[in-house]
């Protein structure tokens, strides 16, 4: 184990938060709040411990994949930590527990709130609320790669571990440059969203914030009502950009360089947009049989679908008072979720996809016991090493997801409510249904329960294994020898 990487990238990861945290800071300055002063001491705070951390380079910058999954996983803890020192310091939210909640919420871009009352928040509150689902959506370790001169040859053990998805490759021959590529392509989806945003009459505060949320795919929203309050071309926008953000990120290099014809073979995205219209058009139709004109239908029917499937979370309505079937669609999309490679969470459609295919592969062998068929994805065979991890990871997700439901029930809540603040958590979401609804929060809940949906939050953004790892006792006892090995 490369104890002195981990303690390097961890010294990389605070200098860069408490750089970010000068953003929120200068919000407040601009509306002459004083709870952004918080930010400036905690971001101060921030880099002087980063900078000590990472005076001495380790003499050693080659780590695989475990010493990636741990480096990730305590990126993530120690980044939640300090995040969510200016609500606390500042008593805007002055419970410790709800603080860090809403903090793991927004850099795992779930958007799950414990807040009744985001309109009595300061702006510069809001903003950073909002400002860590941007942050989040693309992974700070990959903005680290892009910046942070690391050397090694090793570095896509640490993408692999952030990056949402089964797999993740390079786009160009070197790491650093491929993050540099994804960064620009969110860099620019963001700024167009905002400009759109800004030519439908939205104020630029708000234009800015949701920009992020829906880049991050993360759901904060800055109004009590969601965005239900927005013009209907405004939603429209919103929903466009949703759905582009859960769209595999490989995508749009390869349009970006006219790559048409291999942009467009990419059979996880042909699913993705199929079940959005499967879906879209069954909830459509349904709410037509309401009091909703086609239009006004419409609309909320594909912002849904796309807020749920891309696990973006944003509302328009109040979709808890939808049918049973409408609900049992949007709950089936939580855990559906976007594109592997897009910011977007949930299980992933690329799984689903490999996950039939290998049921279709099995059928086959029980009619044709001797024939031999490869599962293919885009014309390529799959290695056995991709389905068999692709089938622990359904399983690993089912064993956690099914121990949280029960830790949360001893709670005493309803069914509904335990089952879909579970998933909306797991997969990244936000709302859910019952008491965890678009027009709820999570603030009900006891602190253990707290606790158990901040670990789901940070499994699903981290897709599980890096943070199962984390806790595994071969780690820790391998950290040591090492560690006593140095001493002598």
């Amino acid at each position: 184990m490369n104890g002195s990487i981990i303690r390097y990238i961890l010294g990389q990861v605070l200098k860069i938060e408490g750089i970010l945290m000068l953003l929120p800071c200068l919000v407040g300055l601009i509306y002459g709040e004083k709870e952004g002063g918080t930010f400036l001491i905690v971001g101060v705070l921030c880099f002087g411990i980063g900078l000590g951390t990472t005076i001495v380079k380790p003499k050693s910058q080659v780590f695989y994949l475990k010493e990636g999954c741990v480096a990730t996983a305590l990126s993530w803890i120690v980044m939640s930590f300090f995040g969510c020192l200016p609500f606390y310091l500042s008593r805007q939210i002055p419970s410790f527990t709800d603080a860090l909640f809403e903090t793991i919420s927004g850099f795992t871009t779930t958007g799950a709130s414990i807040l009744s009352d985001v309109e009595s928040l300061a702006r510069c509150m809001n903003f950073w609320r909002c400002f860590t689902h941007w942050i989040g959506g693309m992974g700070v370790l990959v903005f680290l790669l892009a910046v942070v001169p690391l050397s090694g040859g090793s570095h896509i053990n640490l993408m692999r571990a952030e990056s949402p998805g089964p797999s993740v490759g390079k786009l160009v021959p070197k790491i650093k440059h491929t993050a540099r590529i994804l960064y620009i392509i969110y860099i620019g989806m963001t700024i167009l969203q905002m400009v759109l945003l800004l030519l439908g009459g939205m104020p630029l505060f708000d234009a800015v914030n949701i920009a992020f949320g829906t880049a991050g795919t993360g759901g904060f929203a800055i109004k009590n009502d969601g965005l239900s309050g927005y013009s209907g071309y405004l939603q429209w926008v919103v929903t466009v950009f949703m759905i582009l953000f859960g769209v595999n990120f490989n995508a749009y290099y390869l349009i970006l360089f006219h790559k048409f014809k291999k942009a467009l073979v990419i059979e996880e995205i042909r699913y993705y947009f199929i079940i959005i219209l499967a879906a879209v058009s069954y909830i459509t139709y349904s709410l037509c049989q309401t009091a909703f004109q086609f239009a006004d239908a419409l609309r909320h029917a594909a912002f849904q679908v796309g807020s749920i499937i891309t696990t973006t979370g944003f509302s328009t309505v109040n979709f808890d008072m939808w049918s049973e079937s409408c609900k049992t669609v949007l709950v089936l999309l939580m855990f559906v979720g976007a594109c592997a490679g897009s910011t977007g969470g949930g299980i992933k459609v690329s799984r689903f996809v490999l996950l039939i295919k290998t049921v279709g592969k099995e059928l086959n062998s029980y009619i044709h016991p001797k024939s031999i068929k490869k599962i293919k994805i885009d014309g390529k065979p799959i290695e056995h090493e991709v389905v068999r991890s692709t089938n622990v990871y359904f399983i690993t997700f089912m064993i956690l997801f099914v121990a949280s439901v029960f830790l949360v029930s001893l709670e005493g809540n309803d069914l509904i409510t335990n089952f879909t603040a579970v998933a909306a958590t797991i997969n990244n979401i936000g709302p859910g249904l019952a008491l965890v609804g678009p027009a709820e929060n999570f603030g009900f809940f006891s602190n253990f329960s707290k606790y158990v949906l901040m670990f789901d939050m940070l499994a699903g953004r981290l897709e599980l294994f890096p943070l199962l790892i984390f806790f595994h006792p071969s780690v820790w006892k391998e950290a040591l020898y090492q560690k006593r090995r140095e001493r002598r």
